[in-house]
């Protein structure tokens, strides 16, 4: 018997446990169409820095935002149709490492952080390992943590980010600029601290377009989408930097509230006896 499968007297095996017999079918081709979105971002970067297009790296940023869409679909999906699944989730993880770690830092290091040489590549890895450890996290805690919040900044949101930011350059017609190369290294490290750290994020999980809100959030919402009609790209840039500074945000203002409601404490006791 090989040693790997010796075991020791007195413990068991670990084992396990076997797959049921089929999968289901509609989400995970969300997942593999969000996995080829990724990879095919990949593919994309590896063209532009050969043929010198720089048109490309804009299509390696939109099949970012494609894989994100084809996230936010196969979760809604297994949700309605009551069809998550253990393997489900597994292979959402490794497709979103790909699509929303591996993707994006191949294309900021190729695009914006090759004129720092080495500090160029470590930062861009320094990224793919934060959004490994970020989905490693979110695998574990799936089934302790609120459904309404997420525990540090979600690696498909930290993807649109910097899809939406190499976008926006382009839609600025400031691709060339030096100021990129310094911008770009700020935002991956933003977002790759932000990935890792325990600030919460509204998941919108609990948001249920099918029940009755106020006409206010219907006219919003069309606002919106006229906007985002108009002008999509700036409309992207503004969502994601929104959402990624949301947590900040409200971390911090989560804690000056508490700052002044502990400065003004419980009213004395010789207040009591006055008001009495």
């Amino acid at each position: 018997m090989p040693l790997n499968l010796v075991v020791p007297p007195g413990e068991r095996r670990r084992r396990i446990p076997p797959l049921r017999s089929g999968v289901y079918i509609l989400p995970n081709l969300f997942t593999t169409g969000g996995l080829v979105a990724g990879f095919y971002s990949i593919i994309c970067t590896h063209n532009a820095a050969l043929n010198s297009d720089k048109r490309t790296f804009q299509l390696a940023a939109v099949m970012i935002i494609v894989a994100q869409l084809c996230d936010m679909l196969d979760g809604r999906v297994a949700r309605l149709t009551r069809s998550t699944s253990s393997f489900g989730m597994q292979y959402d993880s490794l497709a979103d490492l790909i699509a929303f770690g591996v993707a994006p830092g191949f294309l900021v290091y190729t695009w914006a952080l090759t004129p720092w040489g080495r500090w160029g590549w470590l930062a861009a890895t320094l990224y793919v390992v934060c959004a490994a450890l970020r989905l490693a996290r979110f695998n574990v805690q799936v089934t302790t943590v609120e459904k309404r919040h997420f525990q540090g900044l979600p690696s498909p949101a930290a993807a649109d980010v910097i899809a939406a930011t190499v976008l926006l350059f382009y839609y600025l017609r400031g691709q060339g600029t030096p100021a990129k190369h310094v911008l770009m290294l700020i935002v991956i490290f933003a977002v790759a601290a932000l990935m890792v750290s325990e600030i919460r994020y509204f998941s919108f999980k609990e948001v249920h377009v099918h029940r009755r809100h106020p006409f206010s959030v219907l006219l919003g919402l069309i606002v919106v989408a006229l906007l985002t009609i108009g002008a999509p790209v700036p409309m992207l840039f503004l969502g994601t930097t929104s959402f990624a500074l949301s947590g900040p945000v409200g971390a911090a203002w989560r804690i000056a509230t508490t700052r002044r409601r502990r400065a003004g404490g419980p009213p004395s006791a010789a207040a009591t006896d006055v008001r009495a």
